[in-house]
């Protein structure tokens, strides 16, 4: 999965409470996550010790984002043949 900051709709919005941003420090241009990856930061998010992806891929109205993080299947949508 390709998390493409610079490609979110909500950048700037929600980067404070994005796991992106509490991991790295802010957002970078793109950051790749695999499968374990992924699970990995949503066994994180479910226990309260990060915050969820906040990705909304430009395209998409933000408002479709529900507050636990970002639009099922969406960050998949965004992924170029290119996450976490």
């Amino acid at each position: 999965m390709l998390i493409d900051c610079d490609g979110c709709a909500v950048r700037d919005l929600a980067c404070t409470d994005c796991v992106v941003t509490v991991l790295l420090g802010g957002p970078p241009g793109a950051v790749d996550v695999d499968d374990d990856e992924r699970r990995a930061l949503d066994v994180l998010a479910d226990s309260g010790l990060v915050p969820r992806l906040r990705l909304v891929p430009l395209g998409l109205p933000a408002t479709a984002a529900p507050p636990g993080g970002a639009v099922p299947g969406a960050a998949s949508s965004a992924v170029s043949s290119a996450v976490s």
